[in-house]
């Protein structure tokens, strides 16, 4: 038994089998990239860092959710799939037009619900209509990108939107038969490592949350972050420091928070930075070997308990 609460244990207690996420690229772009609100994106995207090769937004979502199942079914003996609408800011786009989208995705038999990643400046009432009427048959899960809850790293990141965006995004999504995930990245050159252990304490207290994703920051080639750390380096996490970061997070985050992700691993021919030359099967592995040594769970230090 695992020692943090896995989204793997999550999905097999409630669909009674092996779930996995068909990754889909539905062609979306992003505020922070179309002009909105800027041209660059965040200082650290660069979406080919975590953008499998057959997820093109050339293709049909349907035709991308067939060849993900025929994949995936094939390793991993998957039962049942979560479209996951990953690159970019996956509601960013006219209701309709989202509604059109998310249907396609969802009108394959072995397609259980959708994972759906986006920005908490991204949503508005009629959106979160949409999935609410979604999830009154299917699994909604919608991912707001955090990153950090301090206003001065997101100027840092260059996010263009403040922590109150989040608060206001989950205040509008709760309650409505959504799940909700956040995704934090650790050590962005702004915080202290308590200040950033803090953050799982702050989110463990927004019980409408109860998914999570957390990975450490990484400096991925043809982006401003790899300029900005070529011409004066900043402190990344080393390999065993990052093993005790991740135990020590866990220890303060609230116990019934599903870990969807504890890290982050860049195809290595664009990862700059930290270079850790461990899979992520190592890494996770050397995670439950540091909670099983210091003989430490999820939510052991928590001061809010489960929702």
């Amino acid at each position: 038994m695992r020692r943090f609460n896995s989204f793997g244990r999550f999905a097999r207690e409630k669909f009674g089998g092996r779930l996995q996420k068909v990754n889909i690229d539905a062609g979306f772009t992003c505020p922070n990239r179309d002009g909105t609100l800027g041209v660059g994106g965040c200082v650290y995207c660069n979406n080919d860092s975590f953008r499998p090769g057959g997820c093109r937004p050339s293709l049909p979502v349907s035709q991308q959710v067939e060849n993900g199942i025929s994949y995936l079914r094939g390793r991993y003996k998957a039962d049942l799939f979560l479209a996951y609408f990953q690159p970019f800011t996956n509601t960013y786009a006219p209701v309709g037009e989202l509604e059109r989208l998310y249907s396609e995705a969802l009108a394959h038999p072995l397609v259980a619900g959708l994972a759906i990643g986006t920005r908490p400046d991204c949503v508005d009432e009629q959106k979160i209509e949409l999935l609410e009427k979604l999830a009154k048959t299917r699994f909604i899960l919608i991912e707001y990108g955090l990153q950090s809850m301090y206003d001065k790293s997101l100027r840092f990141i260059e996010r263009g939107h403040g922590f109150d965006a989040f608060l206001k995004a989950v205040e509008l999504t709760a309650g409505r038969g959504i799940h909700i995930g956040a995704h934090l990245i650790a050590g962005i050159p702004t915080e202290t490592r308590e200040e950033t252990l803090l953050m799982a304490e702050k989110i463990s207290e927004f019980f409408p949350v109860g998914f999570l994703k957390l990975h450490q920051l990484q400096v991925v080639r043809r982006t401003k972050l790899a300029r900005l750390y070529r011409e004066r380096p900043f402190h990344v996490f080393g390999y065993e420091e990052y093993l005790d970061f991740a135990v020590d997070f866990l220890e303060r985050l609230r116990a019934d928070i599903v870990i969807q992700r504890l890290f982050a691993t860049a195809p290595s021919d664009l990862l700059a930075a930290p270079r850790w030359e461990a899979d992520r099967h190592r890494i996770l592995k050397d995670i439950e070997a540091r909670l099983e040594e210091r003989d430490t769970r999820q939510g052991r230090l928590a001061a809010t308990g489960g929702g």
